[in-house]
């Protein structure tokens, strides 16, 4: 029986290209085989060779419009958005706080002035209350001057009487004892009128 001859075509004894005939089972083209033969001594990266360069500019090119798009309309926005917010945020609650603190120094100003109105209120009541003790004292000085004053009156009016009952006694003693010593005298005793006298001269009345 007869065998036919392997074909060889132009693969010239290429291990490569038959190997790629092989595994597709079909003739490969010639500047394949050599472009295969040659990738597979290199070994390089295709990115950096400089037919690719054109691809590698428009993706890069696309990449760069798509990422400048996304950052111009989405992502800035939003950011610009979020400074904005925090912004108005602390600008209002700075605001608020401003605001408490003039209310603040507002109420702190009425309770001065409340303080300063209750301190002179005080001290009026305080000088009001003074000047009525005062003057009930000197009604009272006054009203107790009086009685005392009153009191002395009598009480000197008593020893006047006093006086004069005291003096009336001893001008009757003196009397009698001038009566005794004149009846003592003479033998006889003179009469009240006659002792009275006698009383007078010495100075006894």
């Amino acid at each position: 029986m007869a065998t036919s001859p392997t074909p060889t075509g132009d693969h010239d004894g290429n291990p490569a290209a038959e190997a790629a005939e092989a595994v597709h089972g079909h003739e490969v083209p010639a500047g394949t085989t050599e472009v295969a033969a040659h990738g597979g001594e290199g070994g390089g990266l295709p990115q950096f060779e400089f037919e690719y360069w054109g691809g590698q500019i428009v993706w890069l090119l696309l990449l760069f419009a798509i990422l400048y798009f996304l950052l111009a309309r989405v992502f800035i926005p939003r950011l610009r958005k979020v400074v904005d917010t925090r912004a108005e945020t602390i600008a209002g609650a700075l605001e608020e706080a401003r605001r408490v603190q003039a209310e603040a120094d507002a109420q702190a100003a009425a309770a001065q002035a409340e303080i300063t109105q209750g301190r002179t209120e005080a001290r009026r009541v305080a000088a009001e209350a003074q000047a009525k003790a005062a003057a009930e004292f000197a009604a009272r000085q006054a009203a107790e001057d009086q009685r005392l004053a009153g009191q002395m009156e009598e009480a000197e009016a008593r020893i006047r009487a006093m006086r004069d009952r005291a003096m009336g006694n001893v001008q009757g003693i003196a009397s009698d004892t001038a009566t005794a010593i004149v009846e003592k005298l003479t033998g006889a005793a003179p009469s009240p009128a006659e002792s009275a006298a006698m009383v007078a001269r010495q100075g006894v009345a």
